[in-house]
């Protein structure tokens, strides 16, 4: 089966875009239509975040994500096994670049848009810098393979189980590594507080005022958009106001720039993910029965 599935995603990797892409609609078609689980929880994410729309727009918007959910993840093809010209020339690395490149260190806020692995490899491939990340183990061996190496592929880089340890990610930091940090979903609730997201309590962890503060470097925000050509990766400015004296706080912060981000493509983030699973004090799941 790992055979089959690397070899079927060797040959993706050949498709121009203007069929690859096609496919990744039909793909997003045929989740929403089977993956029940899913597309509740995206359904439910939206109505959370989004009250005001009605449950057509929901319905809408939530199809929309699917579609864009499996192209980004057809996209793994070329960004992981495509000709490395191909990879350049189909990624767009625009706004403060050479700030970032000038930049004795960074912790880089990357958050959850559906071309968040575009985002890693177009930094990886285009910027001569040493890259640094945490990484989850996939369930399957074979997927943990693929995503490793697919992760591994350009630059410099170096990645970090949660077991390393914080203090190896804070040094690395304070060596000067970009460390591209994605703390913006439900993970361990002991390292969470609850902070609002688009108004409601959501299980955040503090990492990233944490890791900035103790690093001694700045928060850098980057975004990734999936577009027709491809990719464009903005390099947001350096927060010069963060992180404040208290943790809440800057946590709190953290969404509420997310949002302004998430309002100008909101079809991109990453609403398949249980954003809202932990409850504070033992309150009812927002989710539907059947979607653990």
């Amino acid at each position: 089966m790992a055979v089959f599935m690397r070899g079927a995603i060797w040959v993706l990797s050949w498709l121009p875009l203007s069929l690859l892409r096609p496919l990744g609609v039909v793909l997003g078609w045929v989740l929403w239509l089977l993956a029940s689980k899913r597309r509740k929880v995206v359904l439910t994410n939206l109505a959370v975040c989004f009250p005001l729309l009605t449950a057509e727009e929901r319905l809408q918007r939530g199809r929309a994500h699917m579609v864009l959910f499996a192209q980004a993840w057809l996209d793994r093809a070329w960004l992981w096994h495509g000709n490395p010209a191909l990879v350049a020339s189909r990624l767009q690395l625009v706004g403060e670049v050479q700030a970032l490149q000038q930049s004795p260190g960074a912790v880089l806020f990357a958050p959850h848009f559906v071309g968040l692995d575009a985002g890693w490899t177009a930094l990886c491939l285009l910027m001569q810098r040493n890259f640094t990340t945490l990484y989850t183990p996939q369930r399957s061996a074979a997927i943990d393979d693929w995503v490793l190496e697919g992760r591994q592929r350009f630059g410099h880089v170096r990645l970090f189980r949660r077991e390393d340890g914080f203090k190896a990610i804070v040094s690395a930091v304070r060596q000067g590594e970009l460390m591209y940090l994605l703390p913006d979903m439900n993970f361990r609730l002991e390292e969470s507080i609850f902070v609002p997201f688009y108004g409601v309590a959501a299980a955040t962890v503090t990492t990233l005022p944490r890791l900035a503060r103790l690093g001694q470097v700045p928060v850098v925000p980057v975004t990734t958009r999936l577009t027709p050509q491809g990719y464009e990766v903005r390099v947001h400015a350096a927060w010069t106001d963060y992180p404040g004296n208290d943790a809440d706080t800057d946590t709190a912060l953290m969404n509420q720039r997310l949002q302004t981000w998430i309002d100008q493509m909101p079809e991109q983030y990453y609403w398949v993910h249980k954003r809202f699973k932990s409850r504070p004090n033992d309150e009812a799941s927002l989710y539907p029965p059947g979607t653990d």
